[in-house]
């Protein structure tokens, strides 16, 4: 997977679809990343307490990496991501300007 956390990733499909983000999490194992504010659910909490209210809270799930592009810091579009070999790292690099990321 060529997306980490804090990458700004734009979304492609979906009910959030154009909507732009930073990765909170990656799963590996699954494939999916949890997106800032975006494939945002709604969830009841119980109380917990004596004399506290329940209420809704909105919760930001995991999104199917295949649906987010990621954005190129330096020409600040969504592009392709590539990897090469720089002295002894492995390096992505944005397939539009070429440059690191």
């Amino acid at each position: 997977m060529n997306i980490k956390k804090g990458d700004n990733v734009k979304v492609l499909s979906g009910k959030d679809r154009g909507k732009t983000g930073a990765v909170l999490e990656v799963f590996t194992a699954t494939g999916k990343i949890a997106v800032d504010g975006l494939n945002l659910f709604k969830k009841h909490s119980r109380p917990r307490k004596q004399g506290e209210k329940g209420q809704l809270i909105e919760v930001s799930r995991p999104m199917p990496a295949s649906k987010v592009m990621l954005i190129c810091p330096s020409c600040k579009a969504p592009t392709r991501v590539g990897g090469r070999i720089e002295g002894k790292r492995k390096v992505r690099y944005c397939k539009k300007c070429k440059s690191t990321i």
